[in-house]
């Protein structure tokens, strides 16, 4: 494999005088130091005392056709991503970005953070029983970066060099400024590099089974219906890594496959499915009354949490010349009757997604910016749309299905960007109908409820727009290629918002297929905003630099934004138990199944 990166096995590394001094820590934060002490017993949110065994059945919806969820090509259960592989650092939900040590036992950075080295545990193990040695950590990294998937490899392309030090460390070197970067470095799965000898990575789908140093490994599986993970009685870290304390409780993961939701509902009520994630206010309220519930074999448990919104919603391609003026997107924002279709679908009204990081202290404030956001901002005055700096708010409904005021407001909007009304349907002046396509992936039902009231209305003010519903398969390879005109969208925000914005809002990832730029924006003020959090010296600067982003991303009105919960819904049999104590991230990536536990 070819790389420009510079690769040296070496003995050990002779340290330059001019490099910074930096000692082995045992945890790293993106601002100021961790909040565990070296000694630590276990994440604050995980039960040590933990039993283990047991096993929890979750469902999808769609199918998959791969194990491995490092590459771009084909379709892997999402969580096969977290638990069936392992990292150097591990991730803690409870504060906003740090890390502790997993795979490795130190990590140690300059005060620049010009590069970063990890030093690997001597008990690290893989599943087979061999060792982690530095050699695959190394394989590991260049392999996601050159043929991963494309998420591995803008930071791949800021390492300068990457070399083994001593028997156990790796040092990576970086050719830019980006604090973040030790951390992403960190957060890279570890792969076997023997097992891939002869394997072209990029291909490798269903018939290769990872071989992995996680607590879990992948035990049965059959093709588009299900997979089965195993605890691995005999994992390496058991007693040894503090951060892995309380978590990995449970004997088995089973992944079930549905082709819709209401499907998997079912088979959630009939005892299929022991665990049932559910986001609709009005299910929850009155389809969750089945005699397992009443009868308390089933508990309805509800998990707070302190993240950001995220946005969720319906995306509009920019890509395509109709969704290139900002006057028709705010048209169709406009015309989306949020209220009615809150009320009509959750039953009881729901708090609006105001902006990409709204709900949290990142989110972007009302009115004029003001303050450090003005001043990132000013330099990009003469570019940024209407809102990005005097102050933006989604327009607000009556309420009534009609709808007439905002329907109004929408076709004067569409009239200034050269579409007008003749003879009932919106034309230009070629007499061009105005005319789009909403992809729907199939089982999603409580987005095809919204599509079906949003669609009424577009055709009201005489929009010619047809819906197209296909399989969870040939949605992924549309969207992977930008295939769509208008689109769900949901992305998740942290409160660590770092490199992977790039990848949601760049303009390089508006041309790459697979990014999470379905949007297609490009944005200098955007890019500039990620800059500056990836490079702020103080928190007060990152805070800033993230509110200025959000400002930037609301106002180029790219998603008719839905509703957002401050809350998670998870019912599941009584035995499955979770810690009293919460992450600040609340139901997120390792908290279900991770801190999981089955106790009769």
């Amino acid at each position: 494999m070819k790389s420009t990166r510079r690769i040296v096995l070496a003995a050990a590394l002779l340290l330059s005088p001019v490099m910074a001094p930096a000692e082995p820590q045992h945890g790293i934060a993106m601002y100021g130091e961790p909040a565990l002490p070296p000694d630590f017993v276990s994440l604050p949110y995980a039960n040590p005392n933990a039993p283990k065994g047991g096993r929890i059945v979750q469902g999808e919806v769609g199918s998959f056709d791969s194990l491995n969820p490092h590459i771009l090509k084909g379709r892997v259960p999402w969580q096969l991503r977290f638990l069936a592989h392992e990292s150097l650092m591990g991730r803690s939900w409870d504060e906003p970005f740090t890390l502790y040590g997993l795979l490795a036992e130190s990590i140690e950075v300059p005060d620049d953070r010009s590069w970063v080295e990890f030093t690997l545990r001597p008990e690290a193990r893989f599943s087979d029983g061999s060792p982690v040695t530095a050699e695959d950590v190394l394989w590991s990294y260049e392999t996601l970066g050159t043929v991963g998937h494309p998420r591995y490899h803008g930071s791949w392309k800021k390492v300068e060099s990457a070399e083994k030090v001593g028997e156990r460390g790796v040092r990576f070197t970086f050719n830019t400024r980006d604090d973040e970067l030790p951390l992403i470095l960190g957060m890279r799965p570890i792969l076997k590099k023997a097992q891939w000898d002869g394997v072209d990575f990029a291909e490798s789908g269903i018939g290769m089974v990872p071989i992995s140093s996680a607590p879990y490994v992948i035990s049965d599986v059959d093709p588009g219906r299900y997979v089965v993970l195993s605890r691995n009685k005999d994992y390496w870290g058991n007693g040894v890594v503090p951060y892995r304390k309380g978590q990995a409780n449970l004997d088995e993961i089973r992944m079930e496959f549905f082709a819709d939701g209401t499907a998997m509902f079912e088979a959630f009520k009939g005892g299929l499915l022991n665990t049932s994630r559910e986001t609709s206010v009005q299910k929850w309220e009155t389809q969750y009354g089945f005699p397992a519930v009443t009868t308390g074999k089933i508990v309805k448990s509800v998990i707070p949490h302190q993240r950001p919104t995220g946005i969720r919603g319906l995306v509009m391609n920019t890509r395509k010349p109709k969704f290139q003026d900002w006057r028709v997107r705010e048209a169709l924002i406009t015309a989306f009757n949020f209220e009615f279709i809150n009320q009509t679908i959750n039953g009881e009204l729901q708090p609006r997604i105001s902006s990409y990081f709204s709900n949290s202290i990142l989110g972007m404030d009302h009115g004029p910016a003001s303050g450090r956001v003005l001043e990132f901002l000013e330099p990009f005055a003469d570019d940024l749309l209407p809102g990005a700096i005097d102050g933006y708010t989604l327009p607000t409904g009556d309420g009534t299905e009609r709808n007439r005021k905002n329907l109004r407001q929408a076709l004067d909007l569409m009239k200034k960007a050269g579409w007008a009304l003749q003879d009932g349907t919106l034309k230009n002046a070629e007499g061009t109908p105005f005319a789009f396509d909403i992809l729907l992936s199939s089982g999603a039902t409580e987005t095809q409820q919204i599509v079906d009231i949003y669609v009424s209305a577009l055709e009201r003010m005489g929009v010619a727009v047809t819906v197209t519903t296909v399989d969870s398969a040939e949605y992924k390879e549309r969207t992977n290629i930008f295939d769509f005109d208008m689109t769900w969208y949901a992305r998740g925000l942290s409160l660590s918002p770092g490199n992977e914005q790039n990848l949601y809002w760049g303009s390089e990832a508006a041309e790459t297929d697979g990014s999470r730029n379905w949007m297609g924006m490009k944005s200098p003020a955007a890019e500039a905003m990620i800059e500056r959090l990836l490079t702020s010296e103080s928190r007060d600067d990152f805070v800033a630099a993230t509110k200025a982003l959000d400002r930037v991303l609301t106002s180029g009105r790219y998603v008719i934004p839905s509703w957002h919960s401050p809350i998670a819904r998870i019912a599941h049999v009584k035995e499955l138990r979770y810690p009293e104590n919460l992450p600040m991230y609340g139901d997120w990536i390792g908290f279900q199944p991770d801190v999981w536990w089955y106790e009769e």
